[in-house]
């Protein structure tokens, strides 16, 4: 973890096992998660440092926020995790009171995650045209039809 020596291995396993879902707190700077607060060891203010996006800082009242694109450049609390970039999609769609966990990685798990995303995201999705075969009166009202021609 980026700075977990900020926090009590109690807070580490807090954090971990809990239940947290996004508030309606959101923007493009951060996402502001629900959950128990996450204590300090000693002290929350640290010198200003770099946040990465998905970087999660630990402000002084023990509420997570995940640091998304617009944050800030650099940042005087400490960070306890950061989500890996496969996630940070998933994390965005999310929605309020929807619960999820936050998980421990490794390095190889991360770039693993992002390898399969990459294939993914090079897969063609498969597209099937739509044929009609009924035109019902209210689909044929709903059309902006031009002396009976089909104008998109």
């Amino acid at each position: 973890m980026p700075q977990d020596d900020y926090f009590t291995p109690e807070a580490i396993a807090t954090f971990l096992s809990a239940d947290w879902s996004v508030s309606t707190r959101n923007d493009r700077m951060g996402f502001f998660l629900v959950g128990p607060a996450v204590r300090h060891a000693a002290g929350h203010d640290i010198v200003s440092d770099d946040i990465v996006m998905g970087a999660i800082q630990v402000p002084g009242d023990g509420r997570p926020i995940v640091l998304m694109a617009d944050r800030q450049p650099t940042g005087g609390y400490p960070k306890i995790a950061t989500v890996i970039g496969p996630d940070l999609g998933r994390l965005t769609q999310a929605r309020p009171r929807s619960l999820f966990r936050f998980v421990q990685v490794g390095l190889e798990q991360a770039v693993s995650a992002r390898a399969a995303e990459a294939a993914g995201l090079r897969t063609q999705p498969r597209f099937e045209p739509l044929v009609r075969t009924r035109f019902t009166s209210e689909f044929l009202l709903g059309l902006n039809l031009i002396d009976g021609v089909y104008c998109s």
